[in-house]
């Protein structure tokens, strides 16, 4: 009978409504905490902001040291998680910085309080940030805090309201990208494949240096992070894909030797001419 059930038509209505019920207490926070009102405030000022425009989401794998990034300087980016450590090599600031995962958050979040660029969070990393120091002139640093789940898989065009995570942050910013109404989504540094195994979601501590992204202090010795969970990724992004495509727009995958096979492969360089 259960096994029925959740083969069945009603079975997301019954997932959503129990979701529902099970967050109903953090709902108040969630939507009329100060925090949560400006950045729903923020949130709506910039819905659609880039309506027809091409923008690029900047992951954080090896290949971007095979990617020249200063084609991107004057082009609208995305960077996440860690992509701040690049911003002197690149000679520019990414548009905007996206980061969802608990760990890095709760590890980095001294070097995110202090960048100067808008900057989307999960609002369960609140607690991370002390309000002192996002008062008076420093109220326009605060970080937009998204009320991201891990439930309920789904794509939302407006990111006002409960956002999926995916398993990976770079879901979250394609969901940001077509809230601006970006056109065309190009991904670049988004491999897609790591050298460390395990259990996907697992957390390991990195006992040197970091293998699987740009840098090798990315997550350096005794960074605690967790294992790619690859599997639930492509299948948001396999959503995203086909949210994007209903609504005439594409998503393109930019990224030299990248393993992700879920969007269309374009050359990087090709994007520039003319």
């Amino acid at each position: 009978m259960k096994e029925y059930i959740k083969g069945s038509s009603i079975w997301p209505v019954i997932r959503d409504t129990y979701i529902g019920l099970r967050d109903l207490p953090q709902l108040p926070g969630a939507y009329l905490h100060p925090w949560r009102r400006t950045a729903l405030e923020r949130l709506s000022r910039i819905k659609d902001i880039h309506k027809g425009r091409r923008a690029f989401i900047i992951g954080n794998g090896p290949s971007l040291k095979l990617t020249d990034l200063s084609k991107l300087k004057g082009e609208i980016t995305f960077g996440m998680n860690r992509i701040y450590l690049m911003f002197d090599v690149l000679g520019f600031q990414t548009t905007y910085l996206s980061v969802v995962n608990d760990l890095v958050i709760e590890q980095t979040a001294q070097d995110l309080a202090a960048l100067k660029i808008p900057k989307f969070l999960t609002w369960r990393s609140r607690k991370y940030f002390d309000p002192a120091k996002f008062s008076g002139n420093q109220a326009a640093n605060l970080p937009t805090f998204l009320y991201t789940t891990y439930d309920a898989p789904r794509f939302s065009p407006d990111v006002r309201w409960r956002v999926w995570e995916g398993a990976t942050v770079t879901y979250v910013t394609l969901q940001l990208a077509f809230h601006m109404g970006c056109d065309e989504v190009i991904m670049v540094g988004v491999d897609h494949n790591y050298t460390t195994a395990g259990k996907p979601n697992s957390t390991v501590t990195s006992d040197g240096d970091d293998p699987n992204h740009f840098s090798g202090q990315y997550f350096g010795k005794g960074f605690r992070w967790q294992l790619p969970d690859l599997e639930t990724s492509e299948i948001a992004y396999r959503m995203a894909r086909k949210y994007y495509e209903n609504a005439g727009r594409h998503i393109l995958d930019a990224t030299v030797g990248g393993k992700l096979t879920i969007f269309k492969k374009v050359d990087y360089n090709a994007l520039f001419v003319g």
